[in-house]
């Protein structure tokens, strides 16, 4: 598979489906608390080796017959977008991200109680380790596996590594004013036409 073909996935994948999620509050929280910039760094840090890893996965798992990789594929990205569908599907009104917000403020709470003082290095670990926790086996981790297993790892990661940053930088620089006008049924019924396109391209490359 061609770079650009796993670039534009990885990007269009990752963009949509951060926005309103735990890691983007967190990296809204610490932002209000620290210099943004280091809590940029460390976001984008932990969302960068975490991807590295995902593709690294997706890559292991191309030892196995190609059929039975891609039939993962297809089974991961269908039944996510058909979850979130569904999900959206039963929303009254445009949802709200409440829950998300106040998973990512408890995490942040925990992680700071009792510490007077922020050193550089103190903020760059804390953004990093709650971002890698508040990641790992979230849905676009299995995306990312599923989309390396199926696309070319260099350009995988670097799609999913700038959609990460797109969505670390709209979550420190102004995550206050984005969150309260996010859909939650929205994004959720964006992110599941997503899943299902690349679960439909992932079925006819089978073929």
């Amino acid at each position: 598979m061609h770079p650009l073909t796993g670039f534009t996935a990885g990007l269009l994948l990752i963009t949509l489906s951060e926005l309103g999620d735990k890691t983007f509050f967190i990296g809204m929280i610490l932002a209000t608390r620290h210099p943004r910039r280091w809590v940029f760094v460390g976001v984008t840090a932990a969302l960068f080796v975490m991807t590295v890893l995902s593709v690294a996965i997706g890559q292991m798992i191309t030892v196995f017959p190609k059929h039975f990789v891609q039939g993962i594929s297809v089974a991961l990205f269908l039944g996510f977008g058909l979850k979130l569908l569904y999900d959206a599907g039963r929303m009254v009104g445009p949802g709200s991200l409440d829950d998300e917000q106040a998973d990512a403020l408890e995490a942040v709470e925990a992680r700071e109680a009792g510490v007077g003082t922020w050193s550089i290095k103190m903020v760059l670990i804390e953004a990093f380790s709650l971002t890698f926790v508040a990641e790992w086996g979230d849905r676009t981790q299995f995306a990312t596996i599923a989309l390396a297993a199926a696309n070319h790892p260099v350009g995988v990661v670097l799609g999913a590594t700038l959609g990460h940053a797109i969505c670390a930088a709209i979550a420190v620089a102004c995550g206050k004013l984005i969150a309260g006008r996010i859909s939650e049924r929205w994004l959720m019924t964006v992110g599941g036409f997503l899943f299902i396109v690349f679960g439909l391209v992932a079925a006819v490359e089978m073929v």
